[in-house]
């Protein structure tokens, strides 16, 4: 069984734009040891070569990986994925406060949910508009469960559209219900997509949280408008996509490793390494994030300091 196939439409298409990273300017790295036996390291960068020359089951999502491997990287990196159920039950959370109410999207039942039929409705002083562009951010984000919910994480079931309960699920399905031609259905999906954020340390998750994305696009666009998004289109997306789910050491803010080295500086590291010099310590690089609505790109420090400057642009 596969849930990522990178040689399936739409990912063949876009998969070298997938793994650029924004900040560093270069591609991300795998950020885990888990292929060593390829010989590839944490600070491997991922490229298309590599990918297509894996095994097609080497790089899929944590519910398919042997329970050694899961094993092992939940006590190398205390990996751990939330069932699909829990996921919900907190996105609930977050949405009662927003609209003052419960059971706005689903009514939840043991280990599972209902979805709520019938059209979203909204508080007299906040319009479907703002819930859409409201920011969400999912920390550590794995392979990006509380945003999207193709498939469950604990059985791989693939969950059907109109059940999905992520963060950005529940933007599309607001779109959805409050919009009526093609263009402004694709102008608030954009919208929506640039609303929310995760990050994450190890790259082939987060490589699988930008693939989920786009594919939820994919969904949403065959079960609207009964056809696959133009090559223009999933450009669009994933330039969205890219910047808004990063690599980054959570504890730091930072590129994790440090600054990626040019092939010259590889070079010079290791003529330096031979003479014993000891300068080889990698530069810090904050990671950087696009606020769509300002127009700006600013580090995920300064907002985490709450000390964003007005020339970070």
């Amino acid at each position: 069984m596969q849930l990522i196939n990178f040689q399936d439409y739409p990912v063949r298409h876009v998969l070298r734009d997938l793994l650029q990273d924004k900040t560093t300017k270069q591609n991300i790295m795998f950020a885990t040891d888990a292929y060593s036996d390829s010989g590839i390291t944490p600070r491997t960068p991922i490229t298309v070569d590599l990918l297509l020359g894996m095994d097609s089951l080497a790089l899929q999502p944590r519910v398919l990986k042997s329970l050694e491997e899961q094993s092992q990287r939940t006590r190398n990196k205390a990996e751990v994925f939330t069932p699909s159920w829990i996921c919900n039950k907190m996105n609930n959370n977050c949405d009662n406060v927003w609209f003052g109410r419960e059971n706005v999207f689903n009514t939840e039942v043991e280990q599972g949910w209902v979805t709520n039929i019938g059209k979203i409705e909204f508080p007299k002083r906040k319009r479907w508009q703002r819930y859409v562009d409201s920011k969400r951010l999912e920390i550590t984000c794995g392979e990006a469960p509380y945003l999207v919910s193709r498939y469950d994480t604990t059985t791989a079931e693939i969950i059907p559209v109109g059940d999905r309960i992520g963060i950005l699920d529940r933007k599309m399905r607001v779109v959805g219900e409050n919009t009526a031609s093609e263009a402004t259905w694709l102008n608030w999906t954009f919208r929506a997509f640039q609303s929310v954020y995760g990050y994450e340390f190890q790259g082939d998750n987060l490589l699988i949280a930008r693939i989920n994305l786009l594919l939820t696009f994919a969904d949403y666009m065959e079960d609207r408008w009964h056809r696959e998004p133009t090559t223009k289109e999933l450009k669009k997306l994933v330039n969205i996509i890219v910047w808004n789910l990063w690599q980054m050491d959570g504890i730091t803010g930072t590129v994790p490793y440090g600054k990626p080295k040019s092939a010259i500086q590889q070079q010079s590291l290791f003529f330096d390494y031979e003479q014993g010099i000891n300068d080889t310590e990698p530069e810090t690089l904050d990671c950087k994030v696009h606020d769509w609505r300002g127009q700006r790109t600013i580090t995920y420090r300064h907002i985490k300091e709450g000390r964003v400057r007005k020339d970070e642009k």
